[in-house]
């Protein structure tokens, strides 16, 4: 909604887009039973600046505010509090919808059209206006506890024995690193802190929402800045200023949840040739699968300093939505890095022979005949689809190639 996708679900070559950010009213608040009605424009962003104030925040964002509440709808974003919340189309009550014949329907839960359009990648329609059930806090701070794994067995068993402690956690993965160390990472887990946890100078404003923002990232970057060797110093450098184990430290909105968004442009520094996004999810019992695939991208030696693992609780009834129960690992890699087209292939017919799945969201390169492995609910949306839009006006990149 933002133009912000990674793949290509927001491109339409030869096409039509909406831009959707005209529709940006806040509608109504209802700041006693927690929820907020919205146009689909909106941003995450601009929720938390409305409702933290009113000790209200929105109950699942990813690693940016900057999504519209319709894209998270459209794509049923996730955040680091899955294993808690679930995704976002959980705290949808209802949604209005353009389809297209042009009708506009209010559509709710347990039905087929919000279990399509949920994760449906904006196919089934237009989403206009949205009622989202919000989160309660005391503070706009975040209680942080941080502490290193050693490598992937000992951060898998820390997240598995601890992670019903916390309402958001997730963990950076070095991917560079080999041997015994394969797959250390540092563990981030907190909760919004309360009241009492701040310290008298910050309780006179304490739902206060406070961004930061650093220069902008160069408009040309070296196409080698990203390099094996620069990376790993950068890994090496990260995973040793972590401390052993920190916890209760106190941290803004922001920097917990967004440290991205305070670097204007950050995806120049992979330089004119971009960066592949690529998010996968394999569930309990086929940790093995998770293994191997950490270790194949490490032997590979993929410049990737943008790895995160988290684990997903149960599954949301949108037919692509993309959590199941299990693992799921995100890493961005330079684009222009030899074979990466083929390996990344080889990634996921391994996610697919081990009932996982790819997240659209991010994906510009699947293959459409791994798909209905992924998703078994796919010939029910594309039936859905086909009787609401027989004539295919909405549609995109995305669609066409994997043929949705």
């Amino acid at each position: 909604g933002l133009g912000r996708a990674y793949g290509d679900a927001a491109q339409n070559a030869g096409g039509e887009v909406f831009d959707m950010t005209g529709l940006d009213r806040i509608h109504a608040i209802d700041a006693d039973g927690g929820t907020v009605l919205c146009d689909a424009g909106v941003s995450l962003h601009r929720l938390m600046e409305v409702l933290l104030p009113l000790g209200w925040f929105v109950p699942v964002t990813p690693g940016t505010r900057y999504v519209t509440v319709g894209g998270a709808i459209g794509a049923d974003i996730h955040g680091k509090n899955h294993h808690v919340s679930g995704s976002f189309s959980r705290h949808v009550e209802s949604f209005e919808l353009l389809t297209a014949d042009g009708r506009v329907r209010t559509v709710v839960p347990g039905t087929p059209l919000f279990e399509a359009t949920a994760g449906g990648m904006g196919l089934t329609g237009v989403i206009l206006t949205a009622t989202v059930r919000l989160q309660p806090v005391e503070t706009s701070w975040m209680s942080v506890d941080t502490e290193r794994a050693s490598d992937l067995d000992d951060l898998m068993a820390r997240l598995a024995d601890t992670d019903h402690r916390y309402r958001y956690s997730v963990a950076w993965i070095d991917l560079l690193a080999r041997g015994k160390a394969t797959g250390r990472a540092v563990l981030t887990r907190g909760d919004h802190a309360p009241l009492d946890a701040l310290p008298r100078s910050a309780r006179r404003e304490p739902l206060s929402f406070r961004t930061s923002r650093l220069p902008a990232a160069p408009s040309f970057v070296p196409e080698g800045l990203l390099s094996r060797t620069t990376v790993g110093l950068f890994n090496e450098l990260w995973f040793r200023k972590a401390p052993r184990a920190r916890t209760g430290e106190l941290q803004r909105i922001p920097a917990f949840f967004h440290p991205l968004d305070g670097v204007p442009h950050w995806n120049r520094i992979y330089g004119r040739g971009g960066f592949v996004q690529y998010q996968f999810v394999v569930g309990h019992g086929r940790e093995d699968t998770l293994r191997r695939i950490v270790r194949r991208i490490s032997e590979r030696r993929c410049p990737s300093f943008l790895a995160v693992l988290k684990r997903f609780g149960d599954a949301d009834p949108g037919w692509l939505s993309f959590p199941v129960p299990g693992w799921t690992l995100a890493l961005d890699i330079p684009a222009s890095l030899p074979g990466l087209g083929g390996f990344l292939d080889e990634l996921d017919e391994e996610v697919a022979g081990a009932d996982g799945r790819v997240y659209l969201a991010k994906d510009s390169r699947l293959r459409p005949e791994l798909l209905a492995a992924m998703y078994p609910r796919l010939d029910d949306f594309r039936s859905l689809r086909a009787e609401l839009d027989p004539r295919g006006v909405f549609t995109s990149d995305l669609s066409r190639r994997l043929r949705l």
